[in-house]
């Protein structure tokens, strides 16, 4: 019989495909993912965080069917529908925000960071867009546009970016563990080659994601922000992947002492339906009709699996269950690193985790053949995670919301023997050779 993997490969396009090993699932609830073969895997990924609530939870099953059996169309396009209409109610109360606001839904942090990069610069009249060396904001050509990160050298950039480099502690900017020097870099820029009258917005991480899970230092974020806000630049937050109380707070820049122009959601609001949510001033979302619209954006079965992970979140305390939980995981994972040398640095906010594999301690040496090989090891004992980094060597760790503090200490327990067969040399080059990653 052939395998549900090989028939993927079969017929399905490879343009939409990022395989680390070759796993093929047939089903899922809680933490744990059901591998063809039966297994019960731990996933640590969530789908790359989009599975927030776990698989199969009960709230989000419920609300999918209460909606699909009065279903009140497909979309908000052409007529309002209640559940598109107070889930963008609720984000606003969620959201603090000064003067009149509005909320643009979506299907994926990707059509939501581009309409937020075409709404901002229509509006204000300025062309150009900041953002980070390592920033991935999504794969529409709108959004890979305003992003940097190495996976999309090949995509066209918007003629106004202007590229800065993300604060990492880890390695930092000019050797300064607080990164000052980024700060002054781009305030001579605004006075020379980036005039920051002509700047319409920031784009911040803060957890830089794809770049490897990059954790700021502490107060960085605030005086960017205190920088661009000096010449009436606006700040944009994604949060796409670290948002929706992943790391102990409902956004996570809420650690950072700011409060951005316009909040970007997706991901995790779905709970593992395709939804996205903008949050920003009338000015920007109002600017024009029709001027970022596809028909299915505000489906109501869609909004109505938001607003169940939104009571959910409230609901089963699952902020505080992230803060808690993820505190234990970095301290096993901290605990783990002084047993196994390739670990080269853990970090991150509540359940959103990197740790950096790293060839030699001392020169900070990528190891992303070891990152490659530990991923498939650990999937093949039980554990999906995958990595990320501009080089490739960051295992990341976005779990379910829901996860416990004696899965989490499984999952160390996997990633040990698996780092521990690494090392040993027991996967061989072969093993993954046909798996791209990253």
């Amino acid at each position: 019989m052939t395998s549900l993997y090989d028939r993927d490969t079969r017929a399905l396009s490879r343009l939409q495909k990022l395989r680390f090993f070759p796993l093929a699932v047939t089903g899922g609830a809680g933490s744990y993912l059901i591998a063809e073969d039966g297994r019960r895997i731990l996933d640590f990924s969530a789908s790359w965080g989009a599975v927030s609530l776990g698989h199969s939870h009960p709230a989000i099953r419920a609300a999918v069917d209460a909606a699909l059996a009065n279903q009140a169309g497909a979309s908000t396009l052409s007529a309002a529908n209640q559940p598109a209409v107070t889930l963008a109610e609720r984000l606003l109360e969620l959201i603090p925000g000064d003067g009149e606001r509005r909320v643009w839904l979506g299907h994926s942090g990707s059509d939501a960071n581009e309409t937020v990069a075409r709404a901002v610069t229509a509006a204000t009249g300025r062309p150009r867009i900041l953002s980070f060396a390592g920033a991935y904001h999504g794969g529409t050509a709108g959004s890979m546009a305003i992003s940097a990160h190495s996976v999309q050298q090949h995509a066209e950039k918007a003629p106004g970016l202007h590229v800065i480099p993300y604060p990492d502690p880890y390695r930092p900017y000019q050797g300064d563990p607080a990164c000052g020097g980024i700060l002054d870099d781009l305030a001579r820029a605004f006075r020379g080659d980036c005039p920051a009258a002509e700047v319409a917005a920031l784009f911040i991480e803060p957890i830089q994601s794809d770049g490897g899970l990059i954790v700021p230092p502490p107060g960085f974020l605030r005086r960017l922000v205190e920088l661009c806000r000096g010449h009436g630049i606006l700040i944009v937050s994604d949060e796409v992947k670290v948002g929706m109380g992943r790391t102990g707070r409902f956004t996570c820049i809420e650690h950072e002492d700011v409060r951005p122009d316009i909040t970007v959601l997706g991901k995790g609001l779905g709970g593992g339906l395709p939804l996205s949510a903008v949050v920003g001033p009338a000015a920007i979302l109002d600017y024009a009709p029709s001027f970022a619209m596809q028909t299915l954006h505000g489906n109501p079965v869609c909004a109505a699996a938001g607003l169940a992970v939104l009571a959910t979140l409230e609901s089963e305390h699952l902020m505080a269950n992230a803060a808690r939980v993820g505190e234990h995981l970095r301290a096993a994972l901290r605990d783990l690193a002084g047993r196994r040398a390739l670990i080269g640095d853990v970090r991150g906010r509540g359940l959103a985790i990197g740790v950096e594999l790293v060839a030699d301690r001392r020169a900070r040496t990528p190891a992303a053949k070891e990152a490659a090989k530990t991923v498939f090891r650990a999937c093949e004992l039980g554990l999906v995670l995958y990595y990320v980094g501009m080089n490739s060597n960051v295992l990341e760790m976005t779990p379910p919301l829901t996860l416990s503090a004696a899965e989490a200490d499984a999952a160390v327990a996997i990633l040990d023997r698996a780092l521990g067969d690494v090392a040993a040399g027991r996967v061989a080059d072969a093993a993954v050779a046909g798996f791209e990653g990253w």
